[in-house]
């Protein structure tokens, strides 16, 4: 089964999406319960702006592993517009499983941002920067000086 799902993995990385969904379908029939593989159907169907099949395939990878990151990820991506409440839950489940997951920060930031929820925005954007310097050109004009990435600092002279 692991090889037909690397066989999987290296279609889709291929761009073989029709040789993908067939060989990730062959691993389903095999083992029904195979994360993994409804995963990677909800990205082929994502990529494919099938929503409706992504979101269902996102839910029954999250069905069989609850904490499985990358589906709380790509589902809250998946509903950021049509569902920014439903978003926000996911990324806040990404993140109580992954507190590093640098960018699920950087998007609960975004659509907190929308909802008008500046604090709590201003402190994800923070912390999705300080986890990665790299994401401080994402972050909205609004908050980028709250969110600059700092220099580490020095505990000389620090009473603690």
């Amino acid at each position: 089964m692991n090889v037909l799902l690397e066989t999987g993995l290296a279609q889709s990385r291929y761009q073989d999406r029709e040789g993908a969904e067939s060989t990730f379908r062959r691993v389903l029939k095999l083992d029904p319960r195979n994360k993994i593989a409804w995963y990677n159907l909800g990205v082929l169907a994502h990529q494919d702006g099938k929503a409706t099949d992504a979101r269902d395939a996102y839910e029954k990878a999250l069905k069989i592993d609850p904490t499985y990151t990358s589906a709380l990820f790509n589902e809250a991506v998946l509903l950021e517009s049509s569902e920014p409440e439903r978003a926000v839950q996911l990324l806040r489940r990404a993140i109580a499983v992954n507190p590093k997951a640098s960018t699920a920060h950087l998007r609960l930031g975004l659509a907190l941002a929308k909802k008008d929820q500046d604090d709590d925005a201003r402190d994800s954007f923070r912390r999705a920067v300080a986890l990665d310097p790299s994401l401080h050109s994402q972050v909205p004009e609004p908050f980028k000086d709250s969110a600059s990435p700092s220099p580490s600092t020095s505990q000389a002279g620090s009473t603690r």
